[in-house]
């Protein structure tokens, strides 16, 4: 941990740290053995202990401030499994498992279903191809959906079937953010009224077509818009309680805008994990609901 977490709500516009229950899975067979995103590159080397130092990092973080861990088991032959948020969506104790649209990941579904159930959940069994948080996030009462490379907009009927909310559709257009949690970031859970969203989510503009480009003008007329240097270094792809928000030490400007609007950023490198297409957001799952 590279910057000290504040654990109080102190700041000018009280901001309040919320507790947080997590889901992650030490990094002990990650590499990169093929390429399923931008990111990834077979010939680039990865250092597999160095994954595990920075994940370290993250977990102290989160410990450090106060939330919740549980963990999944990695498993030899599958490293990406890391990547949490992936593995499914969870609200009001209600796990949706995931259905992987590239064949190297599909050995991680039912071991995350499986998981889920350990831990107390009602595991749903998914139809259409979705890839949990990775295109699915909450804000309020409403689900943020992302389509357009590895979830597809069918699932989204599904979501709001076994949900029973609102799901707004967003389509992503940039093959680096191929995940909707690296083009938006969750700041906090408060709904404002009229179906008007205060400033509790930061985006990269550009990452979304035309029409998703409106909806979040709309819906979010306070957000943060953050610039590509930040994007591109996974700065969105980031873990907030509502007053901490971790993020990649490189998001210089996107930490300034967060300090402007009274959160408090802490900075945690996954660099490493950078080169699978992960960040902090990917290598942390939300479990909300059952004990």
């Amino acid at each position: 941990m590279t910057q000290t977490a504040t654990t109080a709500a102190s700041t000018p516009t009280q901001r309040i740290q919320q507790h947080r229950r997590y889901l992650m899975c030490r990094p002990e067979f990650f590499t990169v053995s093929y390429e399923i995103n931008p990111w990834m590159h077979t010939a680039d080397p990865t250092d597999t202990s160095k994954a595990v130092q920075q994940w370290q990092a993250l977990y102290d973080t989160y410990i450090e401030l106060g939330h919740e861990i549980e963990l999944i088991d990695p498993i030899e032959g599958l490293p990406d499994m890391v990547y949490t948020a992936n593995g499914g969506f969870i609200i009001d104790g209600k796990a949706l498992g995931v259905k992987f649209s590239v064949d190297e990941r599909r050995g991680e579904e039912r071991p995350y279903m499986d998981r889920f159930a350990e831990l107390g959940f009602e595991v749903v069994e998914p139809i259409a191809e979705q890839e949990g948080e990775g295109d699915i996030l909450l804000v309020g009462d409403t689900i943020l959906a992302g389509y357009g490379f590895r979830s597809s907009i069918e699932s989204h009927r599904e979501i709001a079937r076994v949900f029973d909310r609102e799901v707004v559709s967003l389509k992503l257009i940039d093959p680096r953010f191929y995940h909707l949690d690296t083009a938006i970031s969750v700041l906090d859970p408060v709904q404002g009224a009229g179906g008007v969203d205060k400033a509790n989510i930061a985006y990269l503009e550009h990452a979304f077509d035309a029409a998703s480009q409106e909806i979040l003008a709309e819906r979010f007329p306070d957000a943060i818009k953050v610039a590509d240097a930040d994007g591109a270094v996974f700065g969105l792809n980031s873990a907030s309680d509502g007053l901490n928000v971790i993020i990649s030490p490189r998001a210089k400007g996107f930490e300034a805008q967060l300090r402007e609007r009274g959160y408090n950023p802490v900075l945690v490198d996954l660099s490493e994990l950078l080169l699978g297409g992960g960040g902090i957001k990917c290598c942390t799952l939300e479990l909300r609901g059952a004990r």
